[in-house]
């Protein structure tokens, strides 16, 4: 029966010229984001990949120089753009693209996507995600308001459950019949996603692209079957219709806001000033590399002597300014763990917080869950800094090292590494975020959507206890 009154539904919905030339300018949409954003992160990644292999090749051009000398000349590394992010792009666009890498400073990365575009075209960007999340779910909430209630006006229902058909399996079918509309222009996308990227799919990219399906599958039920529920629930289809609206509004623009400011002041985050005078000051406590009055100094330079068994640095068979520039490193990697540390704790206490607003508003999950199987939220970004920063200090150590034991002494900063060791000297490569890890920390989110799920299935339940005594 449930199967049959979905055949019906369908056979109307392709007879309504409306929804028909809804649909097809919904194709069009939904082709011209996923194309017009394809195309994009392609020519974003192919003049990153030009800038590495420009710079890559200046590095390995080198052919005489001092290897701290170098280290202040540093190189550059670039975030790479998945083609994922065509799908949600998340905070990709406003969050940098470019860091240097470069001896006594850990910069912040700069030159984000939005910066660089005009005021306008912010907030015109046509974007898979803002369809997927916001017009195809209100589409739903149209097709689905009227859809018991125009059975009770008509007095076809009453003729329904006559023949046989229960109440439960009505509105079951109703919500289903909706709720695969949207799926089918989910399928849609992902499916135009396949066929211009069928190069680039893996493994990894069919699973993520799977739960990235299963989260808004999950979603559009749930808007679909409460939206049923109203209608099952109000005689007037414009009540039913109202209090839908009214729920999409404060779950798509009041409620995100209003949760993220309310976590932001529940878990602080020190401002830009007091974080860089934070890191300033504990900085100003370690070693200066190039302060030769600095007591500290003279510490390690004590406890160098010793170990060469040796009076003077003169004397060491070794370059003792190596040793202090790694050292003085070494110390600020310490200011860095501490304080970079802390907002990584910091936001990973924000980020549960505001996860269990999903609770209340299954959008958010279906934002934070769609952003994080796409590998564009703020996890990979963060994931991206600390790789960085790995890679930073083991570069630096190469060159400190390279410095302190490649042959020159003690106050030779005219001495010189050669072509071949800068050669040598590795590239950045990023390692993608383990799909486990990512799992993980949206394991919240896919949980709450369930149970979003299995809670508007007991509300079609009680509409459909409604309908019983009609």
């Amino acid at each position: 029966m449930i199967w049959s009154i979905i055949k019906n539904e369908w056979q109307f919905l392709i007879r309504t010229r409306v929804l028909l030339g809804l649909s097809a300018g919904f194709f069009v949409l939904l082709i011209l984001s996923v194309f017009l954003g394809n195309q994009q992160i392609k020519h974003q990644t192919q003049i990153y990949q030009d800038a590495k292999e420009h710079l890559r090749q200046q590095w390995e051009s080198i052919d005489a120089m001092n290897p701290h000398g170098a280290a202040h000349y540093g190189t550059y590394v670039f975030k790479p753009s998945s083609l994922l992010n065509n799908l949600d792009e998340g905070i990709h666009s406003v969050t940098g693209n470019v860091l240097k890498v470069e001896g006594h400073v850990q910069n912040e990365i700069a030159h984000s996507e939005a910066s660089q575009m005009q005021t306008v075209s912010k907030f015109g960007k046509l974007k898979s995600s803002l369809i997927l999340q916001y017009l195809v779910p209100l589409l739903l909430i149209f097709l689905a308001f009227h859809s018991i209630s125009s059975e009770k006006e008509s007095g076809r229902l009453k003729v329904l459950v006559l023949q046989g058909a229960k109440p439960l399996h009505l509105v079951l079918a109703k919500t289903i019949s909706v709720c695969l509309y949207g799926i089918l222009l989910l399928v849609f996308v992902i499916g135009i996603y396949s066929m211009v990227n069928f190069q680039s799919i893996s493994t990894e990219v069919i699973t993520r692209t799977s739960l990235f399906f299963i989260s808004y599958a999950t979603y559009y039920f749930i808007i679909s079957g409460l939206t049923v529920f109203f209608s099952a629930r109000w005689q007037n289809p414009t009540v039913a219709l109202t209090s839908m609206l009214g729920i999409w509004i404060i779950w798509t623009i009041f409620l995100p806001s209003i949760l993220m400011t309310a976590v932001e002041k529940w878990h602080q985050l020190p401002s830009r000033n007091e974080f860089k005078a934070a890191m300033k000051e504990d900085r100003s406590q370690g070693l200066d590399g190039h302060n030769p009055a600095d007591e500290r100094r003279k510490t390690l330079e004590e406890q160098t002597l010793k170990e060469y068994g040796v009076d003077s640095l003169s004397q060491l068979p070794i370059n003792f300014d190596g040793i202090l520039m790694q050292a003085d490193e070494e110390y600020g990697n310490k200011v860095w763990d501490k304080h970079f540390g802390h907002l990584h704790t910091v936001l990973g206490q924000q980020k549960q917080s505001y996860q269990l607003g999903g609770l209340i508003n299954p959008f958010i999950s279906l934002q934070n869950a769609s952003k994080g199987f796409m590998g564009s939220d703020n996890l990979h970004h963060q994931e991206f800094l600390v790789q960085v920063e790995t890679y930073r200090r083991s570069f630096i150590k190469t060159l400190n090292d390279k410095h302190a034991f490649g042959g020159s002494k003690t106050g030779d900063w005219g001495w010189t590494a050669d072509n071949a060791f800068f050669k040598s000297v590795p590239d950045f490569k990023y390692k993608q975020l383990a799909l486990f890890s990512v799992f993980s920390n949206y394991r919240t989110d896919v949980i709450v959507l369930f149970l979003w799920l299995m809670m508007v299935c007991l509300l079609l339940m009680l509409g459909a206890r409604k309908l019983q005594i009609v």
